[in-house]
Protein backbone atom coordinates (compact mmCIF):
# COMPACT_ATOMS: atom_id res chain seq x y z
CA UNK A 1 0.00 0.00 0.00
CA UNK A 2 1.39 3.38 -0.94
CA UNK A 3 1.75 6.31 1.45
CA UNK A 4 -0.85 8.15 -0.63
CA UNK A 5 -3.40 5.36 -0.20
CA UNK A 6 -2.65 5.16 3.54
CA UNK A 7 -3.24 8.90 3.85
CA UNK A 8 -6.39 8.70 1.77
CA UNK A 9 -7.69 5.83 3.95
CA UNK A 10 -7.25 8.04 7.00
CA UNK A 11 -9.04 10.89 5.23
CA UNK A 12 -11.88 8.49 4.38
CA UNK A 13 -12.17 7.48 8.04
CA UNK A 14 -12.30 11.15 9.06
CA UNK A 15 -15.05 11.77 6.48
CA UNK A 16 -16.94 8.65 7.63
CA UNK A 17 -16.76 10.01 11.19
CA UNK A 18 -18.64 13.04 9.86
CA UNK A 19 -21.33 10.83 8.31
CA UNK A 20 -20.06 10.84 4.69
CA UNK A 21 -21.71 7.83 3.00
CA UNK A 22 -19.66 8.20 -0.19
CA UNK A 23 -16.45 7.91 1.83
CA UNK A 24 -17.85 4.73 3.38
CA UNK A 25 -18.57 3.31 -0.08
CA UNK A 26 -15.03 4.09 -1.24
CA UNK A 27 -13.48 2.51 1.86
CA UNK A 28 -15.71 -0.54 1.46
CA UNK A 29 -14.82 -0.87 -2.21
CA UNK A 30 -11.14 -0.65 -1.41
CA UNK A 31 -11.03 -3.16 1.46
CA UNK A 32 -14.05 -5.50 1.44
CA UNK A 33 -12.31 -8.30 -0.50
CA UNK A 34 -9.37 -8.34 1.93
CA UNK A 35 -11.73 -8.33 4.92
CA UNK A 36 -13.82 -11.12 3.39
CA UNK A 37 -10.83 -13.34 2.60
CA UNK A 38 -9.28 -12.88 6.03
CA UNK A 39 -12.60 -13.55 7.72
CA UNK A 40 -13.18 -16.60 5.54
CA UNK A 41 -9.78 -18.03 6.42
CA UNK A 42 -10.68 -17.72 10.09
CA UNK A 43 -14.29 -18.96 10.09
CA UNK A 44 -14.16 -21.27 7.04
CA UNK A 45 -17.79 -20.54 6.18
CA UNK A 46 -18.72 -18.30 3.27
CA UNK A 47 -22.03 -17.10 4.75
CA UNK A 48 -20.45 -16.30 8.11
CA UNK A 49 -17.65 -14.43 6.30
CA UNK A 50 -20.26 -12.42 4.37
CA UNK A 51 -21.94 -11.56 7.67
CA UNK A 52 -18.55 -10.52 9.07
CA UNK A 53 -18.08 -7.99 6.26
CA UNK A 54 -21.36 -6.36 7.20
CA UNK A 55 -20.50 -6.33 10.90
CA UNK A 56 -16.99 -4.98 10.32
CA UNK A 57 -18.06 -2.11 8.11
CA UNK A 58 -21.03 -1.33 10.36
CA UNK A 59 -18.51 -1.04 13.21
CA UNK A 60 -16.34 1.21 11.04
CA UNK A 61 -19.37 3.45 10.40
CA UNK A 62 -20.19 3.59 14.11
CA UNK A 63 -16.62 3.77 15.45
CA UNK A 64 -14.87 5.96 12.85
CA UNK A 65 -15.03 8.91 15.21
CA UNK A 66 -12.95 6.90 17.72
CA UNK A 67 -10.23 5.95 15.20
CA UNK A 68 -6.98 7.33 16.59
CA UNK A 69 -4.62 6.36 13.79
CA UNK A 70 -2.34 4.27 16.03
CA UNK A 71 -2.33 1.66 13.27
CA UNK A 72 -2.95 1.80 9.53
CA UNK A 73 -6.59 1.58 8.42
CA UNK A 74 -6.18 -1.91 6.83
CA UNK A 75 -4.62 -3.15 10.08
CA UNK A 76 -7.53 -1.68 12.05
CA UNK A 77 -10.01 -3.36 9.69
CA UNK A 78 -8.31 -6.75 10.06
CA UNK A 79 -8.23 -6.38 13.85
CA UNK A 80 -11.99 -5.73 13.85
CA UNK A 81 -12.47 -8.68 11.48
CA UNK A 82 -10.43 -10.98 13.71
CA UNK A 83 -12.42 -9.97 16.79
CA UNK A 84 -15.73 -10.52 14.98
CA UNK A 85 -14.55 -13.85 13.54
CA UNK A 86 -13.41 -15.19 16.91
CA UNK A 87 -16.74 -14.12 18.41
CA UNK A 88 -18.59 -15.93 15.61
CA UNK A 89 -16.50 -19.06 16.18
CA UNK A 90 -17.24 -18.99 19.88
CA UNK A 91 -20.96 -18.74 19.09
CA UNK A 92 -20.73 -21.66 16.68
CA UNK A 93 -18.24 -24.10 18.18
CA UNK A 94 -19.79 -26.95 16.22
CA UNK A 95 -19.03 -25.25 12.90
CA UNK A 96 -17.34 -27.60 10.44
CA UNK A 97 -14.25 -26.00 8.94
CA UNK A 98 -13.91 -26.53 5.21
CA UNK A 99 -10.82 -25.54 3.23
CA UNK A 100 -12.70 -26.05 -0.04
CA UNK A 101 -14.70 -22.84 0.56
CA UNK A 102 -11.51 -20.77 0.48
CA UNK A 103 -10.30 -22.68 -2.60
CA UNK A 104 -13.44 -21.72 -4.49
CA UNK A 105 -12.75 -17.98 -4.24
CA UNK A 106 -11.18 -16.56 -7.37
CA UNK A 107 -8.17 -14.32 -6.88
CA UNK A 108 -9.15 -11.23 -8.86
CA UNK A 109 -5.53 -10.07 -9.11
CA UNK A 110 -4.47 -13.14 -11.12
CA UNK A 111 -5.55 -14.12 -14.62
CA UNK A 112 -6.65 -17.73 -15.30
CA UNK A 113 -3.22 -18.77 -16.61
CA UNK A 114 -1.47 -17.64 -13.43
CA UNK A 115 -4.13 -19.32 -11.29
CA UNK A 116 -3.65 -22.61 -13.15
CA UNK A 117 0.13 -22.39 -12.72
CA UNK A 118 -0.17 -21.78 -8.98
CA UNK A 119 -2.85 -24.42 -8.37
CA UNK A 120 -0.67 -27.49 -7.73
CA UNK A 121 1.81 -25.78 -5.42
CA UNK A 122 -0.86 -23.83 -3.61
CA UNK A 123 -2.98 -26.94 -3.04
CA UNK A 124 -0.05 -28.69 -1.34
CA UNK A 125 0.60 -25.56 0.70
CA UNK A 126 -3.08 -25.27 1.71
CA UNK A 127 -3.15 -28.87 2.88
CA UNK A 128 -0.01 -28.33 4.92
CA UNK A 129 -1.31 -25.05 6.37
CA UNK A 130 -4.36 -26.97 7.61
CA UNK A 131 -1.93 -29.05 9.68
CA UNK A 132 -0.86 -26.00 11.70
CA UNK A 133 -2.58 -24.90 14.90
CA UNK A 134 -5.15 -22.11 14.61
CA UNK A 135 -2.72 -19.66 16.26
CA UNK A 136 0.07 -20.51 13.82
CA UNK A 137 -2.25 -20.40 10.77
CA UNK A 138 -3.46 -16.97 11.85
CA UNK A 139 0.09 -15.57 12.13
CA UNK A 140 1.14 -17.07 8.79
CA UNK A 141 -2.01 -15.71 7.15
CA UNK A 142 -1.43 -12.17 8.41
CA UNK A 143 2.30 -12.08 7.64
CA UNK A 144 2.38 -13.81 4.26
CA UNK A 145 -1.08 -13.35 2.76
CA UNK A 146 -1.88 -9.92 4.16
CA UNK A 147 1.76 -8.74 4.24
CA UNK A 148 1.49 -7.36 7.76
CA UNK A 149 4.56 -6.52 9.80
CA UNK A 150 5.27 -8.18 13.14
CA UNK A 151 4.18 -4.97 14.86
CA UNK A 152 0.90 -4.88 12.91
CA UNK A 153 0.22 -8.56 13.63
CA UNK A 154 0.83 -7.92 17.33
CA UNK A 155 -1.75 -5.10 17.18
CA UNK A 156 -4.30 -7.24 15.33
CA UNK A 157 -3.92 -10.37 17.47
CA UNK A 158 -3.26 -8.39 20.66
CA UNK A 159 -0.16 -10.29 21.72
CA UNK A 160 3.43 -9.11 22.27
CA UNK A 161 5.68 -8.76 19.21
CA UNK A 162 8.05 -11.41 20.60
CA UNK A 163 5.15 -13.87 20.78
CA UNK A 164 4.37 -13.14 17.13
CA UNK A 165 8.00 -13.83 16.22
CA UNK A 166 8.03 -17.06 18.23
CA UNK A 167 4.78 -18.30 16.70
CA UNK A 168 6.01 -17.40 13.23
CA UNK A 169 9.27 -19.28 13.81
CA UNK A 170 7.51 -22.45 14.97
CA UNK A 171 4.84 -22.16 12.29
CA UNK A 172 7.47 -21.95 9.55
CA UNK A 173 9.39 -24.86 11.06
CA UNK A 174 6.27 -27.05 11.27
CA UNK A 175 5.14 -25.99 7.78
CA UNK A 176 8.56 -26.91 6.34
CA UNK A 177 8.27 -30.36 7.94
CA UNK A 178 4.74 -30.85 6.59
CA UNK A 179 5.75 -29.73 3.09
CA UNK A 180 8.78 -32.01 3.08
CA UNK A 181 6.56 -34.93 4.15
CA UNK A 182 4.19 -34.00 1.30
CA UNK A 183 7.07 -34.20 -1.17
CA UNK A 184 7.56 -30.48 -1.72
CA UNK A 185 11.30 -29.76 -1.82
CA UNK A 186 11.43 -26.10 -0.84
CA UNK A 187 8.68 -25.42 1.64
CA UNK A 188 8.83 -21.77 2.59
CA UNK A 189 10.65 -18.66 1.38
Amino acid sequence: MSATQAASDEILIARIAQGDRLAMQVLYGRHHVRVFRFGLRLVRDEQVAEDLINEVFLDVWRQAVKFEGRSAVPTWLLAITRFKALSALRRRKDLELEDEVADALPDTSDDPEVVATKKDASEALRKCLAGLSREHREIVDLVYYHEKSVEEVADIVRIPENTVKTRLFYARKKLAELLKAAGVERGWP
